[in-house]
């Protein structure tokens, strides 16, 4: 069945007044809202093949249409209206960020806060990370009859000094060839490069002082693990309770639990950072806590060396047109000052 004008019409129309009302919208409510000199019965008529294509859905028998999660889709990908942002949210976005321009942290911590204020949607903000760090250099040193000290130099120029418990430390000249065994295998590497080819290699290499590689390697993981671990902020969590969808409340406390743990704000955000917007719907997430809503991710770089991220959830009849202009706004003004305060 095709998707004439028409069809595209009425199908705008009901997500458009489903997003300001929260109500299931009949073919009369167009009829009399829209003056396009067509009726109430040929509405109908469209609506019923909308709802053939699965763009919209009948909530109850007696009652209006509502969306499907394929028609969020159709609408942002081709049809939902884009408005600049007013002068006063443009003024709003560039104070704050001017600012809070001394640190990065605090910087995404009010960007946060400025989009959740400014689309009354739950808001987590990420802050730059290096993408797979790489290993510059390694450098062992005695400590005494229990431990040696890892000194690990990263090419963000990270230098982590790290106590490593071994039996039998080697003594000083033994630790300076293990390093230099060491940085021969591991410069210029990430941890997603040390196979079980490379651990065996150093395993032959260490000799007789093998029982110090694994407790070497697993601080060197630990330690990058931490580097490229994400900083991740929230703000406006609470928001989520003033849209009807959620007046549930174990559909609330499910998304209120996905906002709190550290580990699902991260598998919202993502890892592979890409410039640019990207809208999830529905079911198209992931998260079985979030099936019920939209997100909303907008990336920004920091030249070749890290990325972050700022996101929106809220419900699938979310203001799509609006929170996608405040993340555009932010990202106007945010890349120039993050680069600068990366110094990079």
């Amino acid at each position: 069945m095709q998707l004439n004008e028409r069809k595209k019409k009425i199908l705008q129309a009901i997500i458009n007044d489903y997003i300001q009302t929260a109500e299931p919208i009949g073919s009369r409510t167009i009829a009399k809202k829209y003056d396009w000199g067509i009726s109430s019965a040929t509405i109908r008529n469209e609506m019923s093949d909308l709802e053939d294509m699965g763009l919209i859905t009948q909530p109850h028998t007696s009652s209006g249409r509502v969306p499907s999660d394929k028609g969020y889709r159709l609408y942002v990908d081709s049809m939902m209206p884009r408005r600049a942002l007013t002068d006063d949210e443009t003024l709003f976005l560039q104070r704050m960020i001017q600012s809070n321009i001394s640190q990065i942290d605090y910087l995404m911590q009010e960007t946060a806060k400025a989009v959740a204020y400014l689309t009354h949607y739950p808001t987590i903000a990420t802050e730059p990370h290096k993408v797979k760090t790489r290993i510059k250099h390694v450098h062992l040193a005695p400590l005494d009859d229990r431990s040696i000290l890892l000194v690990l130099v990263t090419d963000a120029k990270v230098v982590k000094n790290q106590i490593v418990y071994v039996q039998s430390p080697p003594d000083y000249d033994e630790l300076i060839g293990l390093s230099r065994i060491l940085n021969q295998k591991l410069q210029n590497r990430t941890i997603q490069d040390i196979d079980q080819k490379m651990v065996e290699g150093m395993y032959k290499a260490f000799g007789r002082h093998t029982q110090v590689l694994m407790p070497v390697l697993q601080v060197i993981v630990d330690v990058i693990h931490a580097e490229d671990d994400m900083q991740v902020y929230t703000s406006g969590v609470k928001n989520i309770l003033a849209f009807p969808e959620f007046s549930n409340v174990n559909k609330a406390k499910a998304i209120f639990q996905a906002l709190e743990e550290r580990e699902l704000l991260i598998t919202i955000m993502g890892r592979d950072i890409k410039d640019n917007i990207q809208i999830i719907i529905g079911e198209e997430n992931d998260i079985e806590q979030l099936k019920n809503c939209s997100i909303i991710k907008a990336n920004y770089s920091v030249g070749n060396q890290g990325a972050g991220c700022i996101g929106i959830v809220g419900p699938t009849r979310m203001n799509y047109g609006q929170a996608v202009s405040v993340l555009e706004g932010i990202l106007l003004n945010i890349n120039a000052v993050i680069s600068a305060l990366s110094g990079r």
